[in-house]
């Protein structure tokens, strides 16, 4: 059978022919080793693994060369700016780049091992190819594709009319995108990209060449390597999609230009795992490593079936949920292996025509560009059908050198003798038509862990799947078990509900024990004999947090806590508190903030008048009517409350809406929500004698400079395009003031460029 790939280049399937079969020349962009690899690039390997799993199934002999980026390339590897991603990493751990490399590379070759990804044959470490690429950067210059400026050596894209075929992107489009940043001045084109790039005076990792010391670019560094392992022309080269520009582009022009020779035969790109909507990725804040599933007790194997589950070419949405539904399934497949593992498999000569049918349907999915799953389906027929147990046991052997889940290391299920006396009575029983007890004796069994299934080909018995993930390290308190949610929704609203207490208070808790401690005894104090809820959203916090809280909520019946599975954006945790709430007022708190007095009579004052909508100790106006800038404000009409500490009436929620969860963090999103509240006519009022002060917010210090100005930019990038050229919005404007929580229609807000974030 014809295996069929879909080849970026060509944009369609194609028949896989290798330039000398039955050997295949693969090559895959491996990782660059300054930090853990994280569940979205685990999938980028698995794709590559299932390809070289089904190649070998087909009879090929696979030559796989995976490279380790030890070297370090550019955080904007798209036009050659920014600090090395290994020297920032080493100098945060205090260790030498090589110390970080070595450390890292050890923990993917074992997250792989977990993973059950056949390691590839050689492991190239850019840093042991600087001599080959220097060599590819000389012949290029004397070929005239390359030329030097000052320190640096680059390609000149213009002397190769193909750059762009493999994404799509045309030289007239690059320039047209590249006008907006930075321009390197020493390009002879803004487009070409850095083949050698000079030292400086402060950078430690370098080596020599002809033209001065330096360090390799980042493309480079793949055509050096596998142009040395396997030749000048792959087979196969696969990599993520975010590869596709500018790094693999930049691959085929250099090496083609090196060599005059078609650099790769078919290219494979995987598709991204997203999560909380968008793709998973350290810069944004929402990934999760291997170590992290199994910190919370799932097996690395549940992901890979989890993976299987989709093509390599769509998106993947990880949810926790799903991820338990991928365990859960796939620890019932190794129970059902175990039940067959006794069998003696039978030689694939000997199959029946049954079992060559769907062994030719499973080949078939996974040769139609690897559809993992339709085999996956395959797979499951095979053990619900009624092949004899030796067949199926051999099929899912024979399957399993692909999908790489270790079936043939289950062992068989040994049925201890009390269970099978267990059986043997309900067999007697139910041939005496004494059901009732026959149930009490399958009650047993199950109890015992064991399954009981009654087919027509009898009485089947397999070991029952358990499996409890590790979501939060709490015991339940007084028989009461922890709210467990894996997201907002997970909360069933109560906002159409009646009010059932005056205020709700909430809190979202992601560590620092002794600030959750000092911001909660301050709220329960001032309590008083009013009648406050506090709902505490307890956003994977430390287990001693998430045990204080459950402690606490058993001790005070006031005190409700939402544990979640995983940290959820600022937004969605927020969003959590707020569903859950049943106060006539709500109080949004920091665990920064500290009441010191009654906060809740001035609330209580503040908010019954229908125009006011928000109200807070501090707040801020815009200083321009475009919205760029915000300072702090003595109010009381302010253009925003700052989220630190703001409150409101829950019924106002049912016409503004909950919080934007596409802010996952914290800073600017109290500005996107109070103009989602003056949008519908209310006043937002700041009380500065409001008795709360305000501590060392950690959310804040604990990050590095560089982290809080990219995480702070992106979440006002993201308020200025809903609201910037909604100045009607600003105190002073008519609309503004004059409107008494009417509804009105919503404008059209534009991109706003280059708005610096505001200052807090």
């Amino acid at each position: 059978m014809t295996v069929r790939l879909y080849n970026t280049r060509t944009r369609q399937k194609e028949p896989f022919t290798p330039l000398a079969p039955p050997m295949v020349t693969l090559y895959t962009c491996g990782p660059t080793v300054y930090r853990y690899a994280h569940l979205g690039n685990m999938r980028t390997f698995l794709m590559a693994d299932l390809l070289r799993r089904t190649l070998a199934y087909n009879g090929y002999e696979v030559r796989h060369v995976k490279n380790i980026t030890d070297v370090g390339h550019m955080q904007d590897d798209t036009f050659d700016r920014g600090e090395d991603k290994m020297l920032l990493s080493a100098a945060a751990e205090g260790k030498s780049p090589q110390e970080i490399a070595a450390y890292y590379t050890d923990a993917f070759r074992r997250d792989e091992a977990r993973l059950h990804i056949l390691p590839a044959q050689v492991f190239p470490r850019a840093s042991e190819h600087i001599p080959e690429m220097l060599t590819i950067v000389r012949r290029l210059m004397d070929r005239g594709y390359a030329y030097q400026s000052g320190d640096n050596v680059y390609f000149d894209v213009g002397r190769f009319p193909a750059y762009g075929r493999l994404s799509g992107n045309r030289r007239e489009h690059l320039r047209a995108g590249i006008h907006r940043v930075e321009l390197d001045p020493n390009k002879r084109n803004p487009e070409d990209f850095t083949l050698w790039k000079g030292a400086g005076p402060h950078r430690t990792m370098f080596w020599e060449s002809p033209w001065g010391p330096g360090y390799p670019g980042w493309h480079i560094e793949c055509s050096a390597m596998s142009m040395k392992h396997l030749g000048a022309q792959l087979d196969l080269h696969t990599g993520g999609v975010d590869n596709l520009f500018p790094h693999h582009e930049s691959e085929i022009a250099q090496s083609e230009a090196a060599t005059g020779l078609p650099f790769v035969r078919s290219w494979l790109h995987g598709e991204h795992l997203m999560f909380a909507g968008t793709r998973m990725a350290k810069s944004a804040g929402n990934y999760y490593t291997l170590s992290d599933l199994r910190a919370r007790g799932y097996d690395p194997l549940g992901f890979r079936y989890l993976c299987l589950t989709a093509h390599y070419r769509s998106k993947l949405n990880f949810t926790w949920a799903s991820l338990t539904a991928a365990q859960l399934a796939y620890l019932r497949l190794r129970d059902a292996v175990a039940h067959l593992a006794g069998s003696d498999p039978p030689d694939p000569a000997a199959w029946s025509e049954g079992a060559m049918a769907l062994e030719a349907r499973f080949r078939n999915a996974i040769n139609d560009d690897l559809h993992l799953p339709t085999a996956l389906a395959v797979v499951w027929e095979v053990l619900r059908g009624g092949l004899p147990r030796a067949e199926k046991y051999a099929l899912l052997l024979a399957f399993d050198r692909v999908l790489g889940l270790g079936l043939d290391r289950v062992a068989p299920a040994v049925l201890p003798p009390a269970v099978a006396a267990l059986l043997e009575e309900r067999e007697a029983l139910r041939r005496g038509r004494c059901y009732q007890e026959a149930d009490a004796r399958r009650d047993q069994v199950r109890a015992a862990g064991w399954e009981v299934s009654d087919t027509r080909q009898g009485t089947q018995v397999s070991p029952r799947s358990r499996f409890t993930p590790t979501l939060v390290r709490v015991s339940p308190r007084h028989g009461r078990p922890p709210r467990i949610i894996t997201g907002a929704r997970d909360v069933p609203s109560r906002l159409a509900e009646p009010d059932r207490c005056e205020f709700s208070v909430n809190l979202v808790v992601s560590g620092w024990l002794e600030d959750v401690q000092r911001c909660l005894t301050s709220v329960v104090r001032w309590a008083g004999e009013r009648r406050v809820e506090v709902v505490v959203v307890q956003n994977d916090a430390d287990a001693a947090t998430a045990q204080w809280l459950e402690q606490a909520a058993a001790d005070d019946p006031r005190l409700r806590v939402l544990h979640t599975t995983h940290h959820l954006g600022e937004g969605e945790a927020r969003n959590a508190g707020l569903r859950d709430s049943t106060g006539t007022i709500v109080l949004l708190l920091d665990t920064s903030a500290e009441v010191t007095g009654d906060i809740y009579g001035p609330l209580w004052a503040a908010l019954p008048a229908p125009a006011v909508g928000l109200v807070g100790p501090r707040g801020v106006r815009s200083v321009d009517e475009h919205l760029h800038h915000f300072t702090d404000h003595p109010g009381p009409e302010v253009d925003a409350v700052l989220g630190y500490c703001m409150a409101f009436r829950r019924a106002a929620l049912r016409r503004v809406g909950l919080m934007d969860e596409r802010f996952r963090f914290y800073r600017n999103l109290d500005l996107d929500f109070s103009f989602a509240f003056r949008d519908q006519g209310y006043r937002t009022l700041a009380l500065p004698d409001l008795p709360v002060v305000f501590h060392e917010h950690r959310g804040w210090t604990s990050l590095d400079p560089t982290e809080r100005d990219k995480l702070s930019r992106r979440n006002y990038y993201r308020f200025a395009k809903k609201w910037g050229e909604r100045r009607d919005l600003l105190v002073g404007s008519h609309r503004a003031d004059q409107h008494d929580g009417a509804d009105h229609d919503h404008g059209h807000p534009h991109d706003a460029h280059d708005h610096p974030e505001r200052p807090r």
